[in-house]
């Protein structure tokens, strides 16, 4: 089944509308929630009166802050927790002072949706505007109002790998520029929803709607209810889109079942858009000051760069990861011998942000290779020419990069960077492709073509370690239960596949179960592309040790050897003899009568020391028009090294889903905020995502290059790899097609930045 194209057992279920989300489940005597949210982003909270809410028919509960402060404990940092971060947490509900627009003050409880809505309505709040902090140069400004006591600034280090400053005064050629990320989020087409329930009777409270992570979760909440982790329960279901923003730990994940479980009835809430947009993680507002130098013939001597990312008004789960990231992988796939990145996390008032598609590795793409792009033309060298002289080679590796995120160590092995970009450039004939622009830019003045290439790597497969148990059922089916979560990217089909071609029985016969605490106590969950190589291989274990244990069965009952067994398409037969065997029903039914008492099942935990990386290289053609600035994406390749592909379409379908969400964080979507603090980009219409007659036409090469030696299915992520590359290529190809040194330095490209940039070019500036 490894390698097998088989269709998504998903789709059937949601394309018929058959999907259960959040809003689908329903419980009796449900109540429901709404939040009410600051109007200003930065002023004292002098008082709340809900005095008038609560006298509203229908009205059940109405909680402030105040209410709850010696309840509201942080909600903690998931990845990178330190304790000179603790300062920076959010509490669920804001007491004596806001920091952004939108920050959460009470919540409403009322028995109709409708009602709850008119009992905020009702809800009065007395505010003192304090200066607001719109960016990263107000928030250090002198005499900035202090959004802390310990300050604006989060966290400040260094990376120093060599001398840099030397290296570049030895350089040929030195380019330097301010590159700047907009403000950005993942905008899943189903809105944060939750529903709760307090089982008084089993002292458990079960809750629907937060995936991602649910054992980290699990773990949050019960320690902010006072509760210990077996009381209480995630419940799974259908998930519209997660993109990394979806099922981290918002302030709503502890008010609602806190609600639930106070008031002994169900609570559901779901946010609207608007809501949605002022609420979620954002993330990439990065600005980054950098220098590269290369000698002579291109190589790389040295690369400078001085990170100030904007993580908005607090900490949330992801802390200071996201510019950590970037950092650490800045470096890239080349060989640079003298690095130094000074990075600084700077609070304002802003949502706060976390992680979203490609984090770090999105806005460090952009950066470096830019710059990649720049000493070619100062070099007069074609920009695969340089890229070509900069990337390690297979005898360079396994090499330690010294830059790890937050201590982690980063080492580049089982790739061949060369072979993958050659490959990657014969997919998109890059030579022709060179030679068609040049023609059709000879005949057309109104629109200039370009072609941008961009290479990265993209860490996977973190750890610590995934859970599996793979039990088999009385009737001979197959049920896996997962730690891993699904967030659209298939993992009910890919983990069938696994196991069925572990265990030896057909895909049909195997039941995914993800997302449930209670059937499989612990786990970890979903992000940063590591489904497929951590729950993978964790079901690949618990399928291998369940057969074992069905054959130990078999032959104890058929009076055979083990090793003289074997299990195929479902059913135990004796080698040589196949009439002579049993079907898994059989089994079943004898374990059964053994008198556990329990089906037959094992478990795998996989655990893992390190991430891997996965290369990939995109290649971006592009026509700009002109008069209007607007960038037109006409072709994208995007080639990537997968080690092993377990199922290739899904693979396939996860790296062009990628670049078309790439290309929305590459070309208009951008959450603007003005001088007051507020959110200006709040809908649909004024934060436009790619549709289907925007894309131009994606072509992917997945290749089985190298497969990974440290997982037991050779696999590599791809979750991500679609959409990290895709700034930098778009970026460069829009510079190829206008030339002249137009200042390409900041994404989005919208049509009006990019019209900039042709007025500048032709201003000489």
């Amino acid at each position: 089944m490894i390698g097998a194209r088989l269709k998504r057992r998903e789709d059937p279920r949601l394309l018929a509308g058959r999907g259960r989300f959040v809003g689908d489940i329903t419980l009796p005597d449900v109540v429901h929630a709404v939040l009410v949210r600051s109007l200003h982003a930065h002023a004292t909270l002098d008082a709340i009166d809900v005095e008038a809410a609560r006298r509203l028919p229908g009205v059940v509960a109405c909680v402030t802050g105040r209410d709850l402060q010696d309840r509201l404990a942080p909600i903690p940092i998931r990845m990178g927790a330190e304790p000179r971060l603790a300062p920076f947490l959010q509490r669920p509900l804001a007491v004596g002072r806001v920091r952004y627009a939108g920050e959460p003050l009470a919540v409403i409880v009322a028995e109709d949706p409708a009602v709850a809505e008119d009992a905020r309505d009702a809800v009065r709040v007395d505010y003192g505007p304090l200066p607001v902090l719109g960016g990263i140069d107000a928030a250090r400004s002198l005499g900035a109002p202090r959004l802390f006591d310990e300050g604006n600034v989060a966290a400040r280090w260094t990376i120093d790998v060599g001398d840099v400053e030397a290296a570049l005064g030895r350089a040929a050629h030195v380019v330097e520029a301010r590159f700047e990320l907009g403000r950005q989020t993942g905008v899943p087409l189903e809105t944060r929803g939750l529903l709760a329930r307090w089982d008084s009777a089993a002292g458990v409270v079960e809750v629907w709607g937060p995936t991602k992570v649910p054992y980290f979760n699990r773990r949050a909440l019960a320690a902010m209810l006072g509760l210990r982790e077996e009381q209480v329960r995630f419940r799974g279901g259908d998930v519209g889109g997660g993109f990394g923003v979806r099922g981290e730990f918002y302030p709503e994940d502890f008010l609602v079942p806190f609600l639930a479980r106070a008031l002994e009835r169900p609570v559901r809430w779901v946010e609207d858009r608007r809501e949605h947009f002022t609420a979620i993680n954002h993330s990439r507002e990065h600005r980054c000051v950098a220098r590269l130098g290369v000698d002579a013939d291109g190589a790389i001597v040295a690369l400078d760069v001085v990170v100030d990312a904007d993580l908005g008004a607090y900490l949330r789960t992801h802390g200071i990861w996201v510019p950590a990231l970037t950092a650490a992988y800045l470096p890239g796939p080349y060989r640079i011998g003298h690095y130094r990145c000074r990075v600084s996390c700077v609070l304002t008032n802003k949502t706060p942000t976390g992680t979203v598609r490609g984090p770090g590795v999105f806005e460090g793409t952009f950066v470096r290779e830019r710059l990649l792009d720049m000493a070619a033309v100062r070099a007069g060298l074609d920009a695969a020419e340089i890229r070509r002289r900069n990337l390690l080679r297979p005898d360079e590796l396994p090499r330690a990069l010294r830059t790890g995120a937050l201590a982690r160590e980063i080492v580049l092995e089982d790739e061949d960077f060369p072979a993958v970009f050659e490959a990657a450039l014969a997919a998109a004939r890059y030579p022709q492709l060179r030679r068609e622009c040049d023609a059709e830019n000879s005949r057309d003045t109104a629109v200039r073509r370009g072609v941008g290439v961009a290479a990265f790597i993209e860490p996977s497969g973190p750890g610590p370690f995934e859970a599996a148990r793979v039990t088999l059922e009385p009737d001979g089916r197959i049920a896996v239960d997962t730690g891993a979560t699904p967030v659209g990217q298939g993992i009910e089909t890919t983990l069938a596949q696994v196991c069925a071609d572990a265990l030896g029985v057909r895909v049909d016969d195997v039941t995914v179960r993800p997302n449930d605490t209670a059937r499989l106590p612990i786990g970890v969950g979903t992000y940063a592309s590591r489904s497929a190589i951590m729950a993978g291989s964790a079901v690949h274990g618990a399928a291998r040790a369940l057969r074992r244990r069905i054959l130990g069965v078999a032959a104890a009952r058929l009076e055979v050897a083990a090793a003289d067994l074997v299990l195929q398409d479902g059913r135990v037969s004796v080698v040589g003899l196949p009439p002579a065997g049993c079907s898994l029903t059989e089994v079943a039914a004898w374990h059964a009568a053994g008198g556990s008492g329990e089906p037959l099942s094992a478990d795998h935990r996989h655990e893992a020391t390190r991430g891997l990386t996965a290369f990939a290289v995109h290649v971006a053609t592009v026509a700009v028009e002109l008069e209007t600035g607007t960038v037109r994406p006409l072709r994208h390749v995007v080639c990537c090294d997968v080690g092993r592909a377990i199922n290739p379409a899904i693979v396939e379908g996860q790296l062009q889903g990628g670049v078309v969400f790439g290309l929305g964080h590459a070309l208009g979507e951008e959450l603007v905020y003005d001088e007051d603090g507020q959110l200006v980009s709040g809908t649909l219409m004024d934060y436009p995502l790619r549709i289907a007659a925007d894309c131009p036409e994606i072509e992917v090469v997945a290749l089985e290059h190298a497969p990974a030696r440290s997982n037991p299915l050779g696999v590599k992520g791809v979750g991500e790899t679609g959409t990290s590359g895709v700034g930098a290529a778009i970026a460069n190809a829009v510079a190829d097609a206008l030339g002249g040194g137009a200042p390409v330095t900041r994404l989005p490209l919208t049509a009006a930045r990019v019209r900039r940039a042709i007025v500048a070019r032709d201003a000489g500036s």
